[in-house]
């Protein structure tokens, strides 16, 4: 489960990116974080995965706080960020074992799951490679991989679907169906709004900073008396 305690963050005096915001991400959901661009989606998920620092409020992972433990927070998590060019210069197989390393994540354990997801991803065998020659997509999945070795309970993507190939992006998106059944979270953005539709049980927007609507579709229909798709019903709410 990740709380938002009424967080707030700010990079120009005066002027809030992130503004009170308020928000539970239930254990056993999709969750969907939706916004134009600038709207404050990127600075709330670094702000949960402690790149950046809260200005006022704090975050919870599983009970634990981001701010004042945050070394405990973070084991609770996997993050996939909305930009895939880190490490580069480490080959691919170097770069999951980094990962493991920092998550603990046993020998034989992190051997298995290694091979599992980089032959689900297509990219078992460009491990000995550098990070450096893959393509846009391959550092996608070489990414994803990362984030979810050590197992996490709960799934921080950011844009995860960027750059894959259709195969790919269908086959993370059965784990991320998978994953919430089993009653563990993921919270993700995502420009895809159909992508939201078929695969969220909730959505949340945020536009300028402030968040103006949670809920399911349903209710999102209800609350503003309106028919469409999720992509016509998010124009209607960020352009008011």
């Amino acid at each position: 489960m990740i709380e938002i305690k009424n967080v707030s963050k700010s990079y120009v005096k005066g002027k809030k990116s992130v503004d009170s915001l308020n928000l539970d991400i239930k254990d056993g959901e999709i969750f969907g974080f939706l916004g134009p661009n600038g709207a404050g989606k990127t600075t709330t998920i670094r702000m949960i995965t402690g790149i950046l620092d809260i200005d006022e409020g704090d975050i919870l992972i599983d009970g634990e706080s981001i701010k004042t433990n945050s070394l405990q927070a973070k084991k609770n998590f996997g993050f996939v960020p909305d930009s895939p060019d880190m490490f580069l210069k480490l080959k691919g197989i170097e770069y999951l074992n980094f990962m493991a390393d920092i998550y603990e994540v046993p020998k034989e354990k992190r051997v298995e799951k290694i091979e599992e997801l980089t032959k689900k991803f297509e990219i078992y065998d460009e491990l000995n490679s550098q990070i450096q020659s893959y393509s846009h997509g391959m550092r996608q999945k070489i990414v994803i991989c990362a984030a979810l070795l050590s197992e996490p309970k709960n799934w921080i993507l950011d844009e995860p679907m960027t750059g894959l190939d259709p195969k790919s992006s269908f086959d993370l998106k059965e784990m991320m169906r998978e994953h919430a059944k089993s009653g563990k979270t993921v919270f993700f953005s995502t420009h895809v709004l159909e992508v939201a539709e078929k695969l969220c049980d909730r959505v949340g927007i945020i536009n300028k900073g402030k968040l103006v609507f949670v809920g399911t579709f349903d209710e999102m229909k209800e609350k503003f008396k309106e028919e469409g798709t999720l992509e016509e019903l998010f124009l209607e709410i960020t352009e008011k």
